[in-house]
């Protein structure tokens, strides 16, 4: 039997409250777990780009691990794990948080390597020659090169990142995912919430895109950002 969709709910000001404020939630734990990533997947890219092989390694090790197992399993074993093997009390959406960063800066890391290593070598030859220490060079003038190539394939990862930020509702964490379900639940209106949460989900990302489409396009041509 056909069933007859009843959109009506979505207009009532507790449930537009509420979306949006698991929907801000969305949008700052995604945020906070690209925080994570960045600072995670910068230090494992120099990892893989050290000259010490046990660096190497272990960044290796870091990058197979978590590019090698899903990351709904790692929010389990982190929120579940922790307290189980260590006696660690665990905060949902601080596991969920730490979770996203280090699922996503296997990834980052990869952007961030391929970027750096994507500039010609003659940069950094150039910034010795004009005096510069090796760590200014990059500073100077490898990494503001490396940046703008970056914009496009992190901007991407920020998107998959919101859309892996609904993982957490399976850990009791409110963002967007699970608000809804909790709306399921007491209206039985499913069709009509997963609707209305992909539609947020579409924006949130179309506008994530349009920002870094913008952001590539004004650092690409040396304008200042205002």
């Amino acid at each position: 039997m056909m069933q007859h969709f009843d959109f009506s709910v979505l207009g009532h000001w507790d449930n537009i409250r509420l979306l949006l404020k698991s929907l801000w939630l969305t949008v700052v734990y995604t945020l906070a777990g690209f925080a994570v990533s960045l600072m995670l997947g910068t230090i494992v890219s120099f990892g893989q780009m050290a000259k010490l092989k046990v660096i190497r390694l272990i960044s290796l090790a870091y990058l197979s691990w978590f590019r090698g197992t899903p990351l709904l399993v790692q929010l389990f074993l982190l929120y579940y794990g922790l307290p189980i093997v260590f006696g660690i009390d665990t905060v949902p959406w601080v596991s969920g948080v730490i979770a996203l960063g280090m699922y996503s800066g296997a990834y980052a890391s990869q952007i961030i390597r391929g970027a750096i290593q994507s500039i010609d070598k003659g940069q950094m030859e150039a910034g010795r020659t004009l005096g510069f220490s090796h760590l200014q060079t990059m500073y100077k003038i490898v990494i503001p090169q490396a940046v703008i190539r970056m914009l496009a394939p992190m901007t991407n990862e920020l998107i998959s990142l919101t859309k892996n930020s609904s993982l957490l509702s399976t850990i009791t964490v409110v963002e967007l995912f699970r608000q809804a379900n909790l709306m399921i639940a007491d209206t039985y209106k499913t069709m009509e919430f997963l609707i209305a949460i992909a539609i947020l989900y579409y924006l949130v990302n179309n506008l994530i895109g349009v920002i870094g489409l913008a952001l590539e396009k004004r650092l690409s041509t040396g304008d200042d950002l205002r």
